[in-house]
């Protein structure tokens, strides 16, 4: 199957199949603090959050997933509008076709065409750069979107589930060590849905890494993903519930202590509480695509921007109603665990 077709699975089953995970990323065993007396106006809430040297509106991450078809190429225009309006940073999805396929080049370009001041990330898959990639790929990643950032992204178990995946994955970590010391901006490296816990940070972190989406599971889980587009075979649906949750690979980096670390939440975010959580708890800011997604699909531009409006305004109200007046303020001590 080309690659176009299986992006158009993907993003058709995460929309509209029986996807996500039946376990959850550990969210609701948890709640903020509830303050009777803030002493603060909600005007007087700041909602903003900096990362990657930038300042951003929300602590939002719109994470990576389209692009590869003109279909994936609108809704990459659609997320780079939004980001450049509402000074949000996004990734693209994986640029592995643009190594093939040239004429891919436009879907993914069009982001920094219509979004020049926005933070956008690059995307390559951990074994498109096993042991090393070559300069002449790098330089077509980044150049192709201008990119502030590449994100590396870990995919094993959907790699394991695609009859037509990849199987050898010795050398990531040489790749990913390259890339740390020869590309001109940050790497961050994420997984697709399974979780990044605490041994696998302290290898990404002692080959340079500073920063890490744990992309954990209990959001939409890419084995059932695979099994769906494979329904004669279902051979491998004892992994459809495999991997770490969210709110676990959190916990477990944390501990490392490792203060420059940089952790992207991600994984099942799916509404503001879970982004204010998720700060409590000690990521740097939150990332993700779903909800993206299906709002581009069911409501185009108009239902994003209603989207981010709304998760911004309750963002906000669950500061007020913590009684802390910034999202550097929000910690540990304002959560309980149920």
């Amino acid at each position: 199957m080309a690659i176009q077709d299986r992006k158009r699975d993907h993003i058709n089953l995460t929309i509209n199949g029986d996807a996500e995970y039946n376990h959850t990323t550990g969210f609701e065993q948890f709640r903020l603090k509830h303050c009777a007396l803030p002493e603060l106006n909600l005007s007087d809430i700041d909602t903003s959050v900096e990362v990657f040297g930038r300042t951003f509106s929300i602590p939002l991450f719109i994470s990576s997933m389209t692009g590869g078809s003109s279909e994936m190429g609108q809704v990459n225009r659609i997320i780079a509008e939004v980001c450049e309006e509402y000074k949000l940073p996004m990734g693209v999805g994986s640029q592995r076709i643009m190594l093939e396929d040239a004429s891919s080049i436009p879907s993914f370009s069009v982001v920094r065409e219509v979004a020049p001041s926005a933070f956008i990330a690059a995307n390559i898959g951990g074994v498109q750069i096993r042991n090393v990639i070559s300069d002449s790929k790098l330089r077509l990643l980044c150049d192709s979107i201008q990119a502030d950032a590449i994100i590396v992204h870990l995919n094993v178990l959907q790699e394991l589930m695609q009859p037509e995946g990849d199987r050898q994955f010795a050398g990531v970590l040489n790749g990913i060590h390259y890339l740390v010391n020869h590309a001109d901006c940050p790497m961050i490296v994420k997984e697709t849905g399974a979780g990044i816990g605490g041994p696998d940070a302290r290898k990404l972190y002692d080959a340079g890494v500073r920063y890490i989406d744990v992309a954990g599971s209990g959001g939409t889980s890419w084995a059932k993903v695979e099994n769906l587009r494979h329904q004669d075979d279902k051979a491998h649906s004892i992994f459809n519930e495999w991997g770490t949750p969210t709110v676990q690979c959190i916990n477990e980096i944390r501990e490392l202590g490792l203060k420059d670390l940089v952790v992207i939440s991600s994984g099942g975010i799916r509404s503001s509480l879970d982004i204010l959580k998720s700060i409590a708890m000690g990521a740097n800011i939150c990332a993700t695509a779903q909800p993206i997604i299906k709002v581009i699909h069911e409501n185009g531009k108009k239902g994003l921007i209603k989207l981010i409006e709304q998760w911004t305004h309750e963002i906000r109200m669950g500061l007020l109603l913590t009684g802390v007046q910034s999202i550097d303020a929000l910690n540990s001590n304002h959560l309980y665990k149920l």
